[in-house]
């Protein structure tokens, strides 16, 4: 039996076709909302948050594997304290429920926030850790710290691997999370960011995660990202497989403050979540590069997606959902 946790995000719905394709018997967890989309008989949802420790007892009975992938992500500084609970402590609560249930494996989905991928200067790999010098986010701090719980149960005797992706590229809940970075541009948002990054294939992430879990590697992180380029590449490539107009203004460091500082007012006094944040505007800016060599190393055999043909892909999935 495999438990998948956050199975309603975008790493773990494609993480659970992926599984359900290969006919694995699979065992999901959902904070709110059941996934319409899995009515298969391989397939048993638990309405379970990660900090209801009763609740995971109960659902890690008879489970081999864990696929780790609920978390909040959030750059808002008033959600700091909820995303800290849950990545955290939410994190430790899996770990020690798995100890006790006797889970032979986990794979936990961790991010290159985790790495401080603040680093101009240097190409960032594995060996790195966040520290407030290489990192302007708390949403890092959390993935680290949440990472340091899973490391414990390796020092406690149990299998554990850990991924650090990049921005994922995919067609989720584009109202959310980087999947929003495609409405943005259906929607023609005129602005660009110069700033330099690592993307990924939301396919390819699910699919190196099953790898890991497959084989024999115990104790390891991998950055998963398939090309290092620039913000406006990425822009670019999705207002033209939309047919939609190009970014044509370019975010400078000035405009950059005024416009989080705008959005902060902006989100007190609507109570939403802020387009941008200071954390994500100073994100955008920085030119970061990651090292994906690893992973290469290890599944010698693992091919990642043309970016290119990402960014056409999940365009087209987009256009089908909205054309529904």
């Amino acid at each position: 039996m495999i438990l998948v946790t956050g199975g309603s995000g975008l790493v773990g719905k494609e993480l659970i076709t992926q599984l359900l394709q290969q006919g694995k018997k699979l065992r999901v967890l959902y904070n709110k909302t059941a996934l319409p989309d899995f009515k298969s008989n391989n397939v048993e949802q638990i309405q379970c948050n990660i900090l209801d420790v009763v609740g995971l007892e109960a659902a890690m009975e008879g489970v081999d594997q864990i696929y780790h992938c609920a978390a909040i992500v959030s750059f808002n500084p008033r959600r700091k304290m909820e995303m800290f609970k849950v990545n955290v402590e939410g994190t430790a609560n899996v770990v020690n429920v798995a100890l006790e249930a006797g889970v032979k494996k986990m794979v936990y989905v961790s991010s290159v926030a985790a790495l401080g991928r603040i680093r101009e200067d240097a190409l960032i790999n594995e060996t790195m850790n966040w520290t407030p010098e290489t990192s302007n986010s708390a949403y890092g701090q959390s993935k680290f710290l949440a990472e340091m719980q899973v490391w414990r149960g390796v020092g406690e005797g149990m299998e554990a691997v850990m991924v650090n992706p990049v921005i994922i590229l995919g067609a989720g809940n584009w109202n959310e999370g980087s999947s929003k970075i495609f409405q943005s541009v259906y929607n023609e948002f005129p602005w660009f960011a110069d700033g330099t990054t690592g993307f990924v294939d939301v396919r390819d992430v699910a699919k190196a995660m099953i790898a890991l879990m497959d084989s024999s590697i115990n104790a390891e992180r991998f950055i998963l990202s398939s090309t290092n380029t620039s913000y406006e590449y990425v822009l670019k490539g999705i207002a033209s497989a939309f047919g939609k107009r190009v970014p044509y203004k370019k975010v400078t460091p000035f405009l950059s403050g005024l416009v989080w500082r705008l959005e902060a007012i902006k989100s007190i006094v609507t109570g939403k979540d802020p387009l941008i944040t200071k954390e994500t505007a100073a994100t955008a800016l920085a030119k970061v590069e990651f090292d994906n060599s690893k992973l290469k190393k290890f599944l010698p055999d693992f091919m990642y997606r043309d970016l290119d043909s990402t960014i056409k892909e999940t365009c087209v999935a987009f256009q089908q959902k909205l054309n529904k």
